[in-house]
């Protein structure tokens, strides 16, 4: 299986259960890895055949704009089936860190996969 990788993918967002939060835009942190067979891509130099990680980096800015979500678990899990429907991903593992969100810890968060890994990607 290939992936395509987005480390540290740092978005803005309102996230949070504490009422203060729901006033303020705070920082996430997103790791990704996206299952694609970048074979057809490598043989023709041609981004068309791939996962354009430019185009996915700016869907998931728009996302954590539009949207504001309670909880860090909600937001993996409603960016993980946005990714996998619009960019027809059959299988991603994605990581959200929300930093400073408990004392002496540099961030909290969770790592979701989703969808089927299969060998032939």
């Amino acid at each position: 299986m290939d992936r395509v990788l987005i480390e540290a993918l740092d978005v803005d967002t309102v996230i949070g259960v504490y009422d203060w939060e729901r006033t303020i835009t705070q920082t996430l942190s997103l790791d990704l890895q996206l299952a694609t067979d970048i074979r057809p891509a490598a043989e023709s130099d041609d981004l068309s055949r791939t996962l354009d990680y430019a185009a996915i980096s700016q869907r998931i800015g728009t996302f954590a704009k539009e949207h504001d979500f309670a909880l860090v678990e909600t937001f993996a899990e409603r960016l993980a089936a946005m990714l996998q429907d619009e960019f027809k991903i059959a299988w991603l593992q994605l990581t959200v860190r929300k930093p400073g969100a408990v004392a002496n810890a540099r961030a909290v968060g969770v790592t979701i996969e989703r969808g089927k890994r299969q060998a032939n990607y």
